[in-house]
């Protein structure tokens, strides 16, 4: 899938996302975890009451983490930006104890999204984007 977002992004010039086409999506714009620099990410995601967003780490089933992950474990301001608006948001990993609710409430939406963990063979860094003023 990556590198057909890329190619949709370029012919459209950044305005149309693949996903976004077939699931809701976003670009997260993360600060890089050693660099410092911007990084913009295309992400599908699952819209929770109060306008917050979970976004799930799945990097395809590959066996290890995306670089977007470590940026928001070491910068959780972010920006999410979503249908061209871009929203301040504060990024929370989600935990333990409500792991097996998320993962609930994101399969009703995506039935079957978890195989995604089985296949990768490790636990998913799930994130909860909520919004800052």
């Amino acid at each position: 899938m990556p590198p057909l977002e890329r190619a949709t992004a370029f012919v459209s010039g950044g305005r149309v996302q693949l996903s976004g086409l077939l699931v809701p999506s976003l670009v997260l714009r993360t600060t890089g975890a050693k660099s410092g620099l911007q990084r913009e990410t295309p992400l599908m995601y699952c819209a929770e009451p109060g306008g917050r967003m979970l976004v799930t780490g799945s990097n395809f089933a590959r066996g290890t983490h995306p670089a977007w992950t470590a940026n928001l474990l070491a910068h959780p301001a972010a920006v999410a930006i979503v249908r061209g608006r871009a929203v301040p948001v504060r990024a929370a990993l989600v935990g333990d104890d409500e792991r097996e609710a998320v993962w609930d409430y994101i399969q009703r939406q995506w039935p079957g999204y978890r195989g995604y963990e089985r296949a990768s063979g490790r636990v998913l860094r799930i994130f909860r984007l909520t919004p800052v003023n």
